[in-house]
């Protein structure tokens, strides 16, 4: 096994963005290790010192130049297995929640990286019917169920933690 099939895990937060209608924005990324297509919310790396519901903000404001007050400081613990750019990913990930009150919210002005730039190839503000329609792989795959957790009534329970078995 090379250093490249070893998985990694790289400490990481996302964002649940959820609209008035209850649907939640994706970002459409191209995989530039295979080609493929991904649909995921926003988030990503945590940096040394920061938290993961600092990540969360950040992230936001980066990504889609959304208001970072929106998130919510509840998320629930996802057990990320996935590939990006050829190589195995895998680890926990706190996935947060942003309600915003408007219908498809427009996205501002970004930061993202030059990478993140050339990967980046839209977004969507999708109904729970849309999940299905989606071409390309959704990340996570149980990321009904997450939404169903950030969402419920009395918030997500210590026992929030959701796997790719799911």
């Amino acid at each position: 096994m090379t250093a490249e099939d070893q998985p990694t895990h790289r400490p990481a937060a996302r964002i649940v963005c959820l609209d008035a209608a209850e649907r939640v924005l994706l970002l459409h990324w191209k995989d530039p290790g295979d080609d493929s297509w991904l649909w995921e919310p926003p988030g990503g790396g945590i940096d040394p010192g920061e938290t993961p519901f600092d990540t969360a903000r950040r992230e936001l404001a980066e990504e889609t130049g959304l208001d970072p007050a929106a998130v919510l400081d509840r998320h629930v613990d996802v057990d990320r297995d996935m590939y990006w750019e050829n190589r195995h990913k895998v680890g926990p990930e706190q996935f947060f929640l942003a309600r915003f009150a408007a219908d498809w919210p427009p996205l501002g002005q970004t930061a993202l990286l030059p990478d993140e730039v050339d990967n980046l190839h839209g977004h969507a503000w999708v109904d729970a019917a849309g999940l299905d329609a989606l071409e390309g792989r959704l990340e996570p795959p149980q990321l009904r169920a997450v939404i169903a957790a950030l969402t419920a009534p009395d918030g997500p329970g210590p026992w929030s933690r959701f796997s790719a078995e799911i």
